[in-house]
Protein backbone atom coordinates (compact mmCIF):
# COMPACT_ATOMS: atom_id res chain seq x y z
CA UNK A 1 0.00 0.00 0.00
CA UNK A 2 1.35 3.53 -1.01
CA UNK A 3 -0.14 6.71 -0.76
CA UNK A 4 1.62 10.26 -1.20
CA UNK A 5 0.45 13.50 -0.01
CA UNK A 6 1.93 16.82 -0.80
CA UNK A 7 4.04 18.55 0.94
CA UNK A 8 5.52 22.50 1.03
CA UNK A 9 9.01 23.31 1.33
CA UNK A 10 11.12 26.33 1.91
CA UNK A 11 14.22 27.34 0.63
CA UNK A 12 17.18 25.33 1.44
CA UNK A 13 21.08 25.60 0.94
CA UNK A 14 23.53 23.63 -1.69
CA UNK A 15 23.60 20.93 0.60
CA UNK A 16 19.60 20.54 0.74
CA UNK A 17 19.32 19.78 -2.84
CA UNK A 18 18.07 15.74 -2.06
CA UNK A 19 15.51 17.12 1.51
CA UNK A 20 14.30 19.78 -1.13
CA UNK A 21 13.09 16.58 -3.48
CA UNK A 22 11.07 15.32 -0.79
CA UNK A 23 7.68 15.23 -1.98
CA UNK A 24 5.14 12.96 0.00
CA UNK A 25 4.68 9.86 2.07
CA UNK A 26 5.14 6.32 1.44
CA UNK A 27 2.36 4.27 3.63
CA UNK A 28 4.07 1.02 5.13
CA UNK A 29 1.54 -0.59 6.85
CA UNK A 30 2.01 -3.92 10.02
CA UNK A 31 5.50 -3.56 10.11
CA UNK A 32 4.15 -5.45 13.30
CA UNK A 33 1.65 -7.39 12.61
CA UNK A 34 0.73 -9.33 15.30
CA UNK A 35 -2.79 -9.43 14.83
CA UNK A 36 -3.71 -9.32 11.31
CA UNK A 37 -7.20 -10.39 11.34
CA UNK A 38 -7.51 -6.36 12.73
CA UNK A 39 -9.18 -4.01 10.51
CA UNK A 40 -6.17 -0.91 9.32
CA UNK A 41 -7.78 2.11 7.70
CA UNK A 42 -5.50 4.74 6.02
CA UNK A 43 -6.12 8.06 4.98
CA UNK A 44 -4.23 11.23 3.58
CA UNK A 45 -5.24 14.21 2.77
CA UNK A 46 -2.41 17.38 2.22
CA UNK A 47 -0.03 16.99 4.88
CA UNK A 48 -2.42 14.96 7.41
CA UNK A 49 -2.05 10.85 7.58
CA UNK A 50 -4.55 9.02 9.63
CA UNK A 51 -4.28 5.40 10.77
CA UNK A 52 -7.47 3.77 12.13
CA UNK A 53 -7.09 0.23 13.91
CA UNK A 54 -10.40 -1.94 15.06
CA UNK A 55 -10.78 -5.05 16.39
CA UNK A 56 -7.04 -5.67 17.36
CA UNK A 57 -7.86 -8.49 19.65
CA UNK A 58 -5.55 -11.64 20.20
CA UNK A 59 -4.79 -14.16 22.66
CA UNK A 60 -1.41 -14.02 21.65
CA UNK A 61 1.58 -11.14 20.09
CA UNK A 62 2.22 -7.23 21.16
CA UNK A 63 1.24 -5.27 19.01
CA UNK A 64 0.18 -3.83 15.27
CA UNK A 65 2.15 -1.07 14.15
CA UNK A 66 1.88 1.05 10.92
CA UNK A 67 4.53 3.50 9.52
CA UNK A 68 4.72 6.07 7.24
CA UNK A 69 8.07 6.92 5.41
CA UNK A 70 9.26 10.55 3.81
CA UNK A 71 9.42 9.86 -0.30
CA UNK A 72 10.48 11.70 -3.16
CA UNK A 73 9.18 9.41 -6.27
CA UNK A 74 5.60 10.59 -5.20
CA UNK A 75 4.97 7.98 -2.29
CA UNK A 76 6.43 4.99 -4.38
CA UNK A 77 9.44 4.42 -1.66
CA UNK A 78 11.05 5.49 1.44
CA UNK A 79 13.53 8.45 0.90
CA UNK A 80 17.36 7.49 1.60
CA UNK A 81 18.70 9.86 3.79
CA UNK A 82 22.24 11.02 2.20
CA UNK A 83 25.54 12.27 3.71
CA UNK A 84 24.59 15.83 4.75
CA UNK A 85 21.16 15.48 4.31
CA UNK A 86 20.72 17.73 7.25
CA UNK A 87 17.62 18.96 8.28
CA UNK A 88 14.03 20.07 10.40
CA UNK A 89 11.36 17.70 10.45
CA UNK A 90 8.05 18.31 12.23
CA UNK A 91 4.44 17.25 12.66
CA UNK A 92 1.40 17.36 14.73
CA UNK A 93 -0.32 14.33 16.10
CA UNK A 94 -3.49 13.21 18.27
CA UNK A 95 -3.68 9.50 19.29
CA UNK A 96 -7.49 8.32 20.91
CA UNK A 97 -8.58 4.86 21.96
CA UNK A 98 -6.88 1.83 23.22
CA UNK A 99 -7.20 0.00 26.03
CA UNK A 100 -5.95 1.11 29.59
CA UNK A 101 -2.51 -0.31 30.70
CA UNK A 102 -2.22 -1.26 27.02
CA UNK A 103 0.26 0.34 24.63
CA UNK A 104 -0.95 2.67 21.91
CA UNK A 105 1.80 4.56 20.77
CA UNK A 106 2.84 7.51 18.58
CA UNK A 107 6.21 9.51 17.27
CA UNK A 108 8.72 9.81 14.44
CA UNK A 109 10.53 6.43 13.99
CA UNK A 110 14.28 7.23 12.49
CA UNK A 111 15.22 4.04 10.79
CA UNK A 112 18.44 2.49 11.13
CA UNK A 113 19.17 -0.79 10.34
CA UNK A 114 22.88 -0.48 10.33
CA UNK A 115 22.35 0.56 13.70
CA UNK A 116 25.35 2.69 13.00
CA UNK A 117 23.93 6.13 14.76
CA UNK A 118 25.62 6.13 17.68
CA UNK A 119 25.16 2.22 17.92
CA UNK A 120 21.33 2.18 19.06
CA UNK A 121 19.67 1.33 16.28
CA UNK A 122 16.23 3.06 15.41
CA UNK A 123 15.95 5.96 17.19
CA UNK A 124 12.44 7.01 17.94
CA UNK A 125 11.15 10.43 19.99
CA UNK A 126 7.62 9.16 21.12
CA UNK A 127 4.30 9.46 23.45
CA UNK A 128 2.74 6.07 24.63
CA UNK A 129 -1.00 6.45 25.80
CA UNK A 130 -0.05 5.27 29.81
CA UNK A 131 1.78 8.68 30.09
CA UNK A 132 5.11 7.93 29.05
CA UNK A 133 7.12 10.60 26.62
CA UNK A 134 11.01 10.21 25.56
CA UNK A 135 13.07 9.98 23.46
CA UNK A 136 14.89 6.88 22.88
CA UNK A 137 17.27 4.42 20.54
CA UNK A 138 20.14 6.44 17.92
CA UNK A 139 22.71 8.05 20.20
CA UNK A 140 20.72 9.08 23.18
CA UNK A 141 17.81 8.62 25.59
CA UNK A 142 16.23 11.66 26.72
CA UNK A 143 12.78 11.55 29.18
CA UNK A 144 10.87 14.06 28.72
CA UNK A 145 7.87 13.40 31.18
CA UNK A 146 7.67 12.27 34.96
CA UNK A 147 6.34 8.70 33.61
CA UNK A 148 9.94 8.91 31.97
CA UNK A 149 11.67 9.47 34.37
CA UNK A 150 13.74 11.95 34.03
CA UNK A 151 11.13 15.27 34.65
CA UNK A 152 12.67 17.31 35.49
CA UNK A 153 15.75 16.78 32.96
CA UNK A 154 18.47 18.86 31.81
CA UNK A 155 16.49 20.83 28.96
CA UNK A 156 12.47 20.88 28.26
CA UNK A 157 10.17 18.57 29.99
CA UNK A 158 6.18 18.16 29.28
CA UNK A 159 3.65 16.78 31.07
CA UNK A 160 2.33 12.55 31.25
CA UNK A 161 0.82 12.57 27.61
CA UNK A 162 -3.27 12.44 27.86
CA UNK A 163 -4.83 10.38 25.05
CA UNK A 164 -6.49 13.12 22.67
CA UNK A 165 -4.38 15.85 23.73
CA UNK A 166 -2.21 16.99 20.06
CA UNK A 167 1.54 17.15 20.50
CA UNK A 168 3.99 18.57 18.33
CA UNK A 169 7.11 16.48 17.76
CA UNK A 170 10.15 18.08 16.44
CA UNK A 171 13.41 16.35 14.83
CA UNK A 172 16.41 18.22 13.68
CA UNK A 173 19.58 16.51 12.17
CA UNK A 174 21.94 19.70 12.65
CA UNK A 175 25.92 20.16 12.99
CA UNK A 176 26.51 20.73 16.21
CA UNK A 177 28.06 24.39 16.37
CA UNK A 178 29.74 23.97 19.78
CA UNK A 179 32.26 21.44 18.02
CA UNK A 180 31.22 20.62 14.03
CA UNK A 181 29.71 17.15 15.18
CA UNK A 182 26.74 16.00 13.60
CA UNK A 183 23.96 15.52 15.94
CA UNK A 184 20.46 15.38 16.99
CA UNK A 185 17.64 17.69 18.30
CA UNK A 186 14.11 16.28 20.04
CA UNK A 187 11.52 18.58 20.98
CA UNK A 188 7.91 18.60 21.99
CA UNK A 189 5.57 21.11 22.08
CA UNK A 190 8.81 23.80 21.32
CA UNK A 191 10.37 22.03 24.51
CA UNK A 192 14.07 20.65 23.54
CA UNK A 193 15.94 17.76 25.05
CA UNK A 194 19.54 19.00 26.05
CA UNK A 195 22.42 16.61 26.54
CA UNK A 196 23.52 18.88 29.73
CA UNK A 197 22.38 21.91 30.81
CA UNK A 198 21.98 24.68 28.24
CA UNK A 199 22.90 22.25 25.59
CA UNK A 200 20.25 20.81 22.85
CA UNK A 201 22.71 18.99 20.56
CA UNK A 202 22.80 15.01 21.33
CA UNK A 203 25.78 14.38 18.70
CA UNK A 204 26.92 11.17 17.37
CA UNK A 205 30.14 9.43 17.86
CA UNK A 206 33.14 10.78 15.58
CA UNK A 207 32.60 9.40 12.00
CA UNK A 208 29.01 8.85 12.53
CA UNK A 209 26.56 9.89 9.71
CA UNK A 210 23.36 9.34 8.40
CA UNK A 211 23.66 7.90 5.32
CA UNK A 212 26.76 6.08 5.75
CA UNK A 213 24.70 2.65 4.99
CA UNK A 214 21.28 1.92 3.44
CA UNK A 215 18.19 2.02 5.08
CA UNK A 216 18.24 5.52 6.89
CA UNK A 217 14.81 6.70 6.11
CA UNK A 218 12.46 9.04 8.27
CA UNK A 219 8.69 9.39 9.11
CA UNK A 220 6.20 8.63 12.03
CA UNK A 221 4.68 5.39 13.66
CA UNK A 222 1.24 4.58 15.01
CA UNK A 223 1.39 1.34 17.37
CA UNK A 224 -1.20 -0.36 19.15
CA UNK A 225 -1.07 -3.20 21.60
CA UNK A 226 -3.07 -6.47 21.41
CA UNK A 227 -5.82 -6.85 24.00
CA UNK A 228 -7.18 -10.93 23.93
CA UNK A 229 -10.45 -11.04 24.45
CA UNK A 230 -12.10 -7.55 23.56
CA UNK A 231 -13.09 -7.04 19.77
CA UNK A 232 -13.34 -3.33 20.93
CA UNK A 233 -9.82 -2.61 21.36
CA UNK A 234 -9.19 0.02 18.61
CA UNK A 235 -6.29 2.96 18.43
CA UNK A 236 -6.97 5.80 16.09
CA UNK A 237 -3.61 8.53 15.19
CA UNK A 238 -4.12 11.73 13.05
CA UNK A 239 -1.10 13.34 11.51
CA UNK A 240 -1.01 17.02 10.58
CA UNK A 241 0.94 19.53 9.39
CA UNK A 242 3.47 17.25 8.17
CA UNK A 243 6.65 19.22 7.13
CA UNK A 244 10.15 18.91 6.50
CA UNK A 245 13.23 21.48 5.35
CA UNK A 246 16.45 23.12 5.77
CA UNK A 247 17.78 22.87 9.49
CA UNK A 248 16.76 25.53 11.81
CA UNK A 249 19.98 26.96 13.01
CA UNK A 250 19.97 27.23 17.03
CA UNK A 251 20.08 30.27 18.87
CA UNK A 252 24.62 30.65 19.64
CA UNK A 253 26.01 31.82 23.40
CA UNK A 254 26.88 35.47 22.07
CA UNK A 255 28.75 37.81 24.95
CA UNK A 256 30.42 40.88 25.11
CA UNK A 257 33.01 41.92 27.47
CA UNK A 258 35.48 44.72 27.79
CA UNK A 259 39.01 44.66 26.51
CA UNK A 260 40.74 47.73 28.69
CA UNK A 261 38.48 50.39 26.42
CA UNK A 262 37.58 47.94 23.37
CA UNK A 263 34.90 45.78 23.48
CA UNK A 264 35.51 42.07 22.79
CA UNK A 265 32.30 39.83 21.36
CA UNK A 266 32.94 36.12 21.56
CA UNK A 267 31.18 33.05 20.88
CA UNK A 268 31.56 29.10 20.82
CA UNK A 269 35.29 28.93 19.04
CA UNK A 270 33.32 26.19 17.21
CA UNK A 271 30.68 27.64 16.17
CA UNK A 272 31.58 28.15 12.26
CA UNK A 273 29.98 30.18 9.52
CA UNK A 274 29.01 33.53 11.49
CA UNK A 275 29.51 36.81 10.94
CA UNK A 276 29.36 39.94 13.58
CA UNK A 277 26.62 42.81 11.96
CA UNK A 278 25.93 46.38 13.03
CA UNK A 279 22.98 48.33 13.31
CA UNK A 280 22.56 52.16 14.50
CA UNK A 281 18.67 51.29 14.80
CA UNK A 282 18.20 47.43 14.51
CA UNK A 283 16.50 47.83 10.86
CA UNK A 284 19.78 48.05 8.47
CA UNK A 285 22.34 45.58 9.04
CA UNK A 286 26.04 45.85 7.92
CA UNK A 287 29.01 43.44 8.56
CA UNK A 288 31.65 44.45 10.71
CA UNK A 289 34.57 44.37 8.85
CA UNK A 290 36.81 47.19 11.09
CA UNK A 291 36.76 44.29 14.08
CA UNK A 292 40.19 42.58 14.99
CA UNK A 293 39.68 39.02 15.19
CA UNK A 294 40.35 37.23 18.57
CA UNK A 295 38.51 34.50 20.16
CA UNK A 296 35.89 36.63 19.11
CA UNK A 297 35.58 40.23 17.56
CA UNK A 298 37.20 43.09 18.91
CA UNK A 299 35.26 46.25 17.79
CA UNK A 300 36.38 49.99 18.67
CA UNK A 301 34.07 52.55 20.51
CA UNK A 302 32.27 54.71 18.65
CA UNK A 303 29.19 57.11 18.67
CA UNK A 304 26.44 57.34 18.40
CA UNK A 305 25.47 53.81 20.19
CA UNK A 306 25.11 50.62 17.76
CA UNK A 307 23.40 47.01 18.19
CA UNK A 308 24.75 44.04 17.31
CA UNK A 309 24.00 40.50 16.19
CA UNK A 310 25.90 37.34 15.14
CA UNK A 311 24.36 36.00 11.99
CA UNK A 312 24.59 32.83 10.55
CA UNK A 313 26.05 32.45 6.55
CA UNK A 314 25.76 29.04 4.88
Amino acid sequence: MAAAIGLAFAAVYSTQAQISSINGVVIKPRVFDDVPTATLTVVTNGSTVIFSETNVTSASGYANRDVWYFSNDGGVTPYEFQSNNYFSASFKATVTGGTPTYDIETGFLFSNPSGDLGGGGDLQLLANGVGVVFEGGGPSYYPFSPLAGGYPGAGGRVENYVEGKTYTFGLNYVQDPNNGMNAFQYSINGQYAASAPGNTYFDLPSGDIIGSNPGDNLGAYFQIGTVSNNPANAGLVVFQDIAIGPPVIAPVSFNIAANGNQSVIFWPPGSTNFVVQTSPDLTTWTTVTTGTPVAGIEVTNATPAAYFRLQYQP
